[in-house]
């Protein structure tokens, strides 16, 4: 079916209401009601978890029947569930829309399948209007989707010789300034901050996400792994964001609760035994490993063991860039076998 160009217009406008929701659990939706003449009748978002639906919020703008024959624009496939809301599928019928475009299919199994009740009630219905562009916007949620639990990125820095740190224990600093200006960066756009607790008694971290020392705006909420007690006085527990401890080894657990709360991008930088953990459970989803040009020796390897028996076990990955960063050089990656993106 063909799309006029107000409905084109209309999504552009969905898209920009639906980045007003907050990230989370949920995904950011909006959505915009045409009058049959291409006229806005009226708009709405998703605002967070249990209040209405971008769809019924629109339609809570509009009079009883003012929107019979109307058009919804949508950023993403009208629901088909009862959950703390009921289905938007329904509320569509219910107030006499004929048409409704949206972007992208809903992956949920539950929540999935609006489109063709839709359909089934003689609405027309048109997908994949600007997919890219809405796709730009909730891809992390739409991860989640997929893999079950929060993306993973797993970091570590290392000298040219594979190891974190000299034989001392010290490693600030193995890499320049200009890569630790970019770890900020992408700490900044995560959700979550990950580390054991044998950094956070080590190295006694922040985990703050810094531009020398001004905060980013965004801030990704620390997460403490591991069973020894976090002192009271630890930098973390300075956290713009209150810490989240886990006392226990089970990643799968951790992920569990982290993507119960909204968690959709973590960034794991705890350390070699932590690194080691999550890739050896094959949790990560991407791999950053900064090289310096610098010679430790040593036994303090940036990668514990990964159960790794012979070299036709080892861990293949798919180099997706290298980024030199001053004199550092930053090899962004992820498993072979996965997606680039993924």
């Amino acid at each position: 079916m063909a799309v006029t160009d107000a409905e084109r217009e209309a999504m552009g406008r969905a898209l920009e209401l639906a980045s007003r929701g907050p990230r989370g659990l949920n995904p950011q939706v909006g959505a915009v009601l045409l009058s049959p003449t291409g006229e806005i009748l009226a708009e709405g978002w998703h605002r967070g978890s249990g209040t209405p639906h971008a769809e019924v919020d629109a339609l809570s703008r509009l009079t009883p029947g003012q929107a019979r024959g109307a058009t919804a624009v949508v950023t993403l496939e009208p629901c088909d569930h009862t959950g703390r809301t009921g289905p938007c599928s329904l509320a569509l019928i219910a107030a006499g829309v004929s048409r409704v475009v949206y972007a992208l299919d809903d992956p949920g199994e539950r929540s999935g399948g609006g489109a063709e009740r839709l359909r089934a009630a003689d609405i027309e219905v048109v997908s994949g209007v600007r997919a890219d562009a809405v796709r730009a916007l909730i891809g992390d949620w739409l991860t989640v989707q997929r893999l079950g639990r929060p993306h993973v990125t797993v970091k570590w820095a290392q000298s040219l010789d594979g190891r974190a740190a000299a034989s001392d224990g010290t490693s600030r600093w193995i890499t320049g300034p200009a890569a630790r200006a970019d770890v900020h960066r992408r700490r900044s756009a995560s959700d979550a901050i990950v580390v054991g607790t044998g950094t956070i008694l080590a190295d006694d971290p922040s985990l703050t996400a810094r531009d020398g020392d001004r905060l980013l705006s965004h801030q990704p909420t620390p997460v403490v792994i591991g069973a020894r007690p976090t002192p009271p006085d630890a930098a973390v527990r300075r956290h713009p964001h209150a810490p989240l401890f886990y006392d226990t080894h089970d990643l799968g657990v951790v992920l569990a609760d982290l993507r119960a709360r909204g968690v959709q991008r973590v960034f794991v930088e705890g350390g070699p035994t932590l690194a080691a953990a999550f890739l050896t459970a094959g949790l990560a989803d991407s791999v950053l490993v900064y090289i310096a040009p610098v010679l430790l020796g040593g036994d303090r390897l940036a990668l514990t063991d990964i159960g790794v028996e012979t070299i036709a076990r080892a861990h293949r990955l798919t180099i997706d860039e290298w980024l030199p960063l001053g004199d550092d050089l930053l090899a962004v990656a992820h498993p072979s076998g996965l997606e680039e993106g993924d």
